[in-house]
């Protein structure tokens, strides 16, 4: 598979088969990613990969979270607070898109929010994997992180598996880390679905589209 490819095919999967993934090929593919850049090699980026029962007993601990409408305060905003079109926009078209193909109407919300609570599931993913960054570090160092999720998700593609970045689980940091056992010092970025994709849901119809070039690229020769 070539790059080109590879970048075509990459989407975020919500709905996964529960056959396992061998540890091993995770590993290999975290260490590969590995090779991303970063401003000053700082390499920032902390991985933990999780599956297995250590798995079953994080979906188990969110799972009673939700039940009894537990929060946090989360580790950073998500979103802008000043959310403006034509970003807002987008973020919309996508949910109502994704909630038309699974049939949830916008009035439902109880619907909405029991789809929602999927995440803290991985969408039935057998493995995942959380990225951790220094609290001292800034905006470049974050930038970074992201280089380093796109190689991730892009090797997965090559080994024929799916995934689902997930800022949610920034929703939940204090869980996550004291779950992860991540230093005082260290802070929760994203979670990461990863499995074999469920063809069968209908969430994986979904094919967002890509702002037309002209709104966002300027070429000057």
């Amino acid at each position: 598979m070539n790059v080109s490819d590879a970048i075509a095919a990459r989407r975020s999967v919500r709905g996964f088969l529960p056959d396992p993934v061998d540890p091993e090929l995770l590993r290999d593919i975290a260490v590969k990613a590995a090779r991303a850049a970063s401003g000053g090699n700082i390499q920032p980026w902390h991985v933990d990969i999780v599956g297995g029962e250590s798995l079953d007993e994080l979906k188990a601990i969110m799972a009673a979270k939700i039940e009894a409408g537990h929060t946090e305060k989360p580790g950073y905003d998500i979103y802008p607070r000043d959310f403006t079109a034509p970003y807002r926009d987008r973020t919309f078209a996508v949910g109502e898109a994704m909630y038309g193909h699974i049939g949830i109407e916008r009035a439902d919300k109880a619907a909405r929010r029991q789809w929602f609570a999927r995440n803290f599931q991985f969408f039935g993913a057998p493995a995942a994997m959380f990225c951790t960054v220094d609290r001292r570090m800034g905006p470049p160092q974050w930038s970074d992180l992201g280089m380093y999720l796109e190689n991730v998700m892009l090797l997965a593609v090559e080994a024929g598996l799916a995934t689902c970045p997930q800022e949610c689980w920034a929703m939940y940091p204090e869980t996550i880390e004291r779950f992860l056992d991540v230093p005082a010092e260290r802070m929760l970025f994203c979670g990461m679905a990863i499995g074999r994709e469920d063809k069968a849901e209908p969430a994986n119809r979904l094919r967002t589209e890509r702002a037309p070039e002209g709104e966002w690229l300027s070429v000057r020769t």
